[in-house]
């Protein structure tokens, strides 16, 4: 292994970094917002679909049927430059009338990365409905580990949503926070054994 150069464990972190925005592609884009500003959104593509939302999963469903239903490619609407795909024609007229009421909160990234100004992907068997708004996570592990305190941790995805990720590029932001952590950042071992302690 002569003549290379060893990582120091920031320079680890950077080519890892690298490595994931290599690899998210397309997972994230930035549209235009309701106030004119550009914020990021949790899409990919898929067929004629440039920037499907939620895998193509209904988000109307989340709130009308209690969880998540496909969507058809056939019952769709595009909105600030994202497409959703509805289950029936009726979610889609519901969509229509006030879509503001049923996009999910943080641009469909993990409500839990939020918390740590880090925009991946959330699963859309994952959620939670609160105060009227859906929110989505990563995994059982980063709603559990939300779940710990959810005002507070509410207040810290609202706080670096708005000051940090929202507007930004999400691949970009990724990558800084990734390199950078915020202060009150724990690794996924230190959550899970908290919310092991929480449950016992």
């Amino acid at each position: 292994m002569h003549g290379e150069i060893p990582l120091s464990r920031g320079g680890l972190r950077l080519a890892a970094a690298g490595a994931l925005l290599a690899l998210a592609g397309c997972s994230a884009f930035l549209t235009q917002s309701p106030d004119g500003g550009l914020r990021p959104v949790n899409a990919v593509a898929e067929g004629d679909d440039r920037h499907l939302i939620l895998f193509g999963y209904d988000v109307v469903s989340y709130f009308v049927d209690g969880g998540p239903k496909a969507g058809s490619p056939a019952i769709k609407s595009d909105y600030q430059g994202v497409t959703f795909r509805f289950a029936s024609a009726e979610h889609k007229a519901l969509f229509d009338r006030a879509p503001e009421k049923y996009i999910p909160q943080f641009g469909g990234y993990c409500t839990n990365g939020i918390v740590y100004a880090i925009p991946l992907g959330g699963n859309v068997d994952t959620f939670w409905i609160h105060d009227g708004k859906l929110y989505m996570f990563g995994g059982h592990g980063s709603y559990d580990a939300f779940m710990l305190d959810p005002v507070h941790n509410l207040a810290l995805a609202e706080k670096y949503w708005n000051e940090e990720v929202n507007g930004s590029n999400a691949l970009v932001q990724l990558a800084k926070r990734f390199v950078f952590r915020v202060p009150h950042y724990k690794t996924g071992r230190e959550l899970r054994e908290q919310v092991a302690k929480a449950k016992n």
